[in-house]
């Protein structure tokens, strides 16, 4: 099978959709199928372009066997609403070219667009239809919804205009997946027909991330020892992640409770905002992006991690470093609220909070670190969960076994189960969701 991809993130960026979109590719490839990509260069989530990346555009280049083009983008330094559509814009003027030369002298079976950027997606499905391949759209996030809703944009007319054009692009593919059950029901609601909706999970890779000691370089960095209790937040520090939650959680826990040390490791906009707030505070502590051969053991440092989320994020979005967080076999706090996604993720392998609400993040904060014993159920518990529901060679195994599949089912189809309901009878390798 030959598969083309469009998407605007991918290695060696190490986070966000990049990272799923290159383990798709590399996974694709090591079952024998012949992928190649048409994406931008890593920019995320520092929102800057490496020097060494500044002259490689529409330049070819083999990542582990996946066939690499990038073609330039704009990149704002401080990344607002408006500057946002021009990036996005950017990307989907200078990927048509390449995308249209590669469907034309390639012919690949399937077109796969990933969202973001959806902007991109129209010319995707498009061109799939003139060349007779299967199109596919990817969400991770809802763009439109989460741009309106977080306050990144706020004219009602552009709303209104950029919801009937997803609802165009979304029904111009043959198939739409996203990354949960709610944004799955979220995708009917937006007019995707039944029986093309497919979940596809975010996955983990369960051999390299597993349960470590939490004696790390990070506690000998910090001058931790076995008593001091780390709470963890890892990821893209952006206004949109609600970490001013964890800031005041922390300033809050300061005086009372001084062995309960912060790390917020990533990057990202508002990593400099947060710095500043934190200026002062002895028990609060940053790091930057971790290389990806370090990742597993930055994960077994914590305690226990944390989920800030904005009230308004609710199921626009699954966060991915969930996943993780189980597999490394850790507790998780998250803010959201009951019934959304993530609350049912965590239920039964952390503690859930009001988002938004930092008293209540204080309260559980302060609960976990007094349990060693609920902790270390929860951990249990999550690390089930990873090789259940989140595995990634049974995830992308799925994946492509739907897209070479021809066959048309009555209803939606589920990629990695998402609940224990989901795989009753099942074994783990074919606890799918059958219509």
């Amino acid at each position: 099978m030959r598969v083309l991809l469009v998407g605007i993130n991918y290695a060696p960026d190490l986070i966000g959709v990049a990272k799923y979109n290159s383990e798709l590719c590399e996974s694709l490839v090591a079952d024998g199928h012949e992928v190649r990509v048409i994406t931008a260069p890593p920019y995320y989530p520092a929102w800057k372009i490496p020097h060494r990346f500044s002259s490689s555009y529409f330049r070819t280049r083999h990542i582990d066997g996946v066939r690499v083009t990038r073609t330039p983008i704009y990149v704002p330094e401080h990344p607002s609403g408006a500057k946002r559509l021009i990036h996005h814009a950017s990307f989907a003027l200078s990927s048509a070219v390449p995308a249209l030369v590669n469907a034309l002298s390639w012919r690949p079976d399937v077109m796969i667009a990933v969202a973001p950027s959806l902007m991109s997606a129209a010319f995707v499905s498009f061109v799939a239809r003139r060349v007779g391949a299967k199109s596919w759209l990817h969400i991770q996030d809802f763009e439109v919804d989460a741009a309106f809703d977080l306050g990144l944009l706020r004219n009602g007319f552009l709303r209104k205009w950029m919801l009937r054009t997803e609802a165009a692009i979304l029904k111009s593919f043959d198939h739409v997946s996203t990354i949960s059950q709610p944004m799955m029901d979220r995708l009917i609601l937006k007019g995707v027909d039944f029986d093309k909706a497919v979940e596809v999970r975010n996955w983990i890779d369960t051999r390299a991330i597993r349960p470590a000691s939490r004696m790390t370089k990070y506690r000998e960095q910090l001058k931790l020892g076995e008593t001091d209790i780390v709470a963890l937040y890892s990821g893209t520090m952006s206004r949109k992640q609600g970490l001013e939650f964890v800031m005041e959680a922390a300033i809050g826990l300061e005086q009372s409770h001084p062995h309960i040390r912060f790390i917020l490791a990533g990057d990202g906009p508002d990593k400099t905002r947060l710095e500043q707030l934190a200026a002062g505070h002895s028990n609060i502590h940053f790091f930057g992006l971790q290389p990806k051969e370090s990742f597993n053991e930055l994960l077994a440092t914590a305690d226990f991690h944390l989920i800030p989320q904005k009230a308004e994020a609710a199921d626009l979005v699954l966060p991915s470093k969930l996943g993780a967080i189980f597999a490394s076999a850790r507790p998780v706090i998250a803010m959201a609220e009951e019934g959304t996604g993530l609350a049912t993720e965590v239920i039964g392998a952390g503690l859930v909070v009001p988002p938004g609400d930092s008293s209540a993040l204080q309260v559980a904060i302060c609960e976990l670190s007094e349990a060693s014993g609920l902790r270390e159920h929860y951990g249990e518990q999550g690390r089930k969960r990873a090789l259940d529901r989140w595995d990634r060679q049974t995830i992308v195994r799925r994946w492509s076994e739907v897209m070479i599949d021809e066959r048309k089912s009555a209803g939606p189809k589920g990629i990695g189960p998402t609940s224990a309901n989901d795989n009753i009878g099942l074994p783990v390798e074919d606890a799918v969701r059958l219509p």
